[in-house]
């Protein structure tokens, strides 16, 4: 295990130190019918963020298993992204495809079945029929369910094995209690009591909790996607807690009120290009006079308020394999237009825009608003890229899932996400950047990039890993095949008397059986 500790100990390189401003408010604890009650205001809970239910084998659905306790994996993240047991209590790396691993023997599934082997197997076994980036990332062969020993043989050597089994489709949820309406059982310290999608989700204490009574007796997750109704629902006590709170009310928070927890991650705002024929982004010069022409310094200073910091590669700046350590494009307007001029782009009729055989520089940009400054970005990117002579055409939907999908309807498609939620490199490329990675809608395609990814995803030494994420970071970057805007500090807002409503690293431990009002 000790390796594999060194391992997620180098990931990222982010600055994990948490900042609290506590406060000390006189809010009395909620109470429906004598039971204590919490409601957090989500903006991140609907279909449109690929979390249309809890079952953590449809699409990104796990997150809102793993956030709201309802759902464990076999290990979990620390504060500083070390793997440590969970559900499993060791494991055992036998050969390059075999591991092996003792699990809990005190653990039962809110419906009522122990969890033991055979039930992680069958968990297991239809992750991979019905998840198709699971099976991409696990590479299982077969498994064995001797009582509580599990043995996972895999196709190829996987070194990342343990860190993918962490990602929250790795919850352990009871497959014979099935999945009616997106519901599922886990071993988590709430049970799912009523959910609708984009609207609420209900949940209950687990009685039988193995780690312990949960402080709540009942919890409500609201989706709210607007920020500021999420605000002047926190303001007037309708929620007691968010998550997703826009960074420019901030302000009204930073009070004895209200508690903010905060810290840095590998979330990251970034844009990926569009290498469709009919696309302006088959262009190189295009893509890299956009690489260009993005203010980073300005969005993160005026827009974040400071909430986050400029992206230069894949991954935050650190000692592994942090973006600090590759080139990529600095803000440069001037130089932004020669390329664009050097590569036929020129403004004849005196409009602004640029034109080439006719066809006007129009970039259609793709964004949505459940993630609040993405529309803010757009209207930046929008400004400085229109001093270029580009026209900066936004499209900021909640149905961006759909639109994606098809590749005449955007040209850059900028959206959030967690880089490095593993703690591990190989998660980001084989999502977004080869050439088989189940988010890649762009078609990017490079075969040295996916040659590194051969060797990344067979390479145990951790040093080794490291330097092959930042060549392939490197690879992407030349290419101008995504922009990295900014990586985010990660807050959630709660009233002073929500005590353990704190941020994680990895964005996933949300709700816990600690979370309290008073």
């Amino acid at each position: 295990m000790q390796n594999w500790k060194k391992l997620t100990a180098l990931a990222l390189g982010v600055c994990l130190s948490l900042g609290v401003m506590a406060g000390c408010g006189s809010d009395k604890a909620a109470t429906t019918g004598g039971q204590k009650a919490l409601t957090i205001g989500d903006t991140t809970f609907n279909s449109s963020n690929e979390e249309p239910d809890v079952n953590p084998h449809n699409t990104y659905a796990g997150w809102a298993c793993i956030r709201y306790g309802i759902g464990e994996t076999l290990i979990k993240y620390s504060d500083n992204m070390e793997i440590q047991p969970w559900l499993a209590t060791k494991w055992e790396n036998t050969d390059e495809l075999t591991w092996k691993f003792t699990l809990r023997d005190d653990v039962t599934f809110s419906s009522g079945r122990k969890l033991d082997a055979a039930a992680v197997k069958e968990c297991l076994d239809h992750l991979i029929e019905n998840n198709k980036r699971a099976a991409q990332d696990l590479k299982i062969a077969s498994i064995e369910a001797n009582g509580q020993e599990l043995t996972i043989r895999t196709t190829e050597p996987k070194p990342a094995l343990l860190n993918y089994l962490g990602d929250p489709y790795g919850c352990i949820i009871d497959v014979q209690a099935g999945f009616e309406n997106g519901i599922v059982a886990g071993t988590g310290p709430y049970i799912v009591e009523d959910m609708k999608t984009d609207d609420h989700l209900t949940l209950k204490k687990n009685e039988k909790y193995w780690g312990g009574t949960p402080k709540l007796d009942k919890l409500t997750i609201r989706t709210i996607t607007d920020g500021n109704t999420l605000s002047n629902a926190l303001q007037s006590g309708e929620v007691q807690a968010a998550y997703g709170m826009a960074y420019e009310s901030y302000p009204l928070f930073r009070n004895d009120k209200y508690t903010i927890s905060q810290i840095s991650t590998s979330r990251c705002f970034f844009g990926k290009m569009n290498f469709d024929p009919d696309s302006v982004c088959a262009d190189p010069a295009v893509r890299q006079a956009i690489s260009m022409g993005i203010d980073k310094e300005n969005f993160v200073a005026k827009l974040l308020d400071g909430n986050g910091f400029p992206a230069n590669g894949v991954f935050p700046a650190g000692p592994a394999f942090g973006g600090d350590k590759v080139k990529a494009e600095k803000f440069d307007p001037e130089g932004a237009k020669k390329v664009l001029e050097a590569a036929g782009w020129v403004d004849t009729d005196g409009d602004g825009i640029r034109e080439k055989n006719g066809k006007k520089l129009v970039v259609k940009w793709l964004t949505y608003p459940s993630r609040q400054e993405l529309p803010l970005l757009a209207e930046s990117v929008q400004a400085t890229l229109k001093d270029i002579g580009m026209e900066i055409d936004v499209n900021n939907t909640a149905d961006h899932n759909q639109i994606v999908k098809d590749p005449k309807a955007w040209d850059v498609y900028a959206m959030a996400n967690v880089q490095a939620p593993t703690g591990d490199p190989e998660y980001w490329f084989t999502v977004f950047a080869t050439s088989n990675a189940t988010k890649n809608q762009g078609k990017y395609k490079n075969e040295k990039l996916d040659a590194l990814e051969a060797q990344l995803s067979r390479e145990f030494d951790p040093a080794k890993r490291a330097q092959l994420a930042l060549e392939m970071q490197q690879v992407i970057l030349d290419d101008h095949a995504f922009v990295f805007c900014s990586f985010l500090k990660m807050s959630m807002i709660s009233k002073a008397n929500v005590k353990n409503y704190t941020s994680h690293a990895c964005d996933y431990y949300q709700v816990t059986a600690d979370l309290d009002v008073e």
